[in-house]
């Protein structure tokens, strides 16, 4: 049986749809019943919070191998934590855990925290696989769509930063890989996407798709502070933001190597493939 964390996220509802493919048993892990609910048929869903030890140890019953990932908030460490703990208690023979790119040696945001799960993950005497994937190509259309569509524009402070960008479902099929095959055991794998794009890259290609005069608007850096802030985010949320932009914009996050060619055995998406995928999203008039 083969336990999948985060079954309603971006990434774990695709890697769910991944290992089916494999044959094997697979459970998925929601935060409610509602989201249960929704599991696809052939399935087996399951209800826990990994702030709950107890509900842990109970989804974990039976299960072999785990795909581990939680939401980027304050208490990842705590939780994931709480999770492998479980893991051992209940004898799971492998963890996929999902990191991020700068885990390895950037000391701020989201990537400093990943790398405390790593650290008590390799240290556990559990078989584990590190991901560490670097920026999301679907992030291009959840962040910078809607002010496409009403203003031809988007906005950051990532000046010429360069970014390689990867699909997640080429992540997903990567965990399903880890997940199922010991051949992964130890490894640690940052995947990058096959071309490092700045921001203007990517309005260029959005532009030719999609047949409109697209511009990326590059900001202060406060003034995009101040726009976080007045969407409601929290304050931990948009310092995190920040400095995972940092890390972008100090020369990260723009190589481009083979690995996640030859994990997948096949070209990874590129972004023309994927921004043609989702042109209608850059075309819609907003409401």
């Amino acid at each position: 049986m083969i336990l999948i964390t985060g079954a309603s996220g971006m990434v774990g509802g695709k890697v769910v749809q991944e290992v089916m493919k494999s044959g094997n048993s697979v459970r998925a892990m929601y935060r409610s019943k509602e989201d249960a609910s929704k599991v696809p048929s052939g399935v087996t869903a399951a209800v826990a919070d990994f702030a709950d030890a107890d509900s842990l140890r109970r989804v974990l019953e039976g299960v072999d191998s785990i795909y581990l990932v939680c939401s980027p908030v304050p208490q990842l460490v705590e939780w994931e934590g709480n999770m492998i703990e479980a893991c051992k208690k209940m004898n799971v023979k492998r963890v996929v855990l999902n990191s991020a790119l700068g885990a390895g040696g950037y000391a701020k945001s989201f990537p400093s925290w990943h790398a405390k799960v790593e650290d008590r993950l390799t240290s556990s005497g559990l078989s584990w696989t590190i991901l560490r994937p670097n920026s999301f190509m679907q992030n291009v259309v959840t962040y910078y769509a809607p002010t496409i569509r009403s203003q031809n524009a988007f906005y950051s402070s990532v000046g010429s930063a360069c970014m390689s960008y990867i699909d997640v479902r080429d992540i997903a099929a990567i965990a399903a890989k880890s997940v199922t095959a010991d051949s992964h055991a130890g490894k640690t794998y940052e995947l990058n996407g096959p071309e490092a794009l700045s921001a203007a890259d990517v309005a260029g290609k959005i532009s030719r798709l999609a047949g409109r005069s697209v511009q990326y608007v590059d900001i202060p850096f406060e003034a995009q502070r101040k726009s976080l802030r007045g969407m409601g985010m929290p304050e931990w949320q948009v310092n995190a933001l920040l400095e995972l932009q940092e890390y972008y914009t100090q020369g990260n996050g723009a190589q481009v190597d083979g690995v996640v060619e030859k994990l997948l055995g096949r070209p990874p998406m590129r972004m023309d493939e994927y921004l043609a995928e989702n042109v209608d999203a850059f075309r819609e008039q907003a409401a």
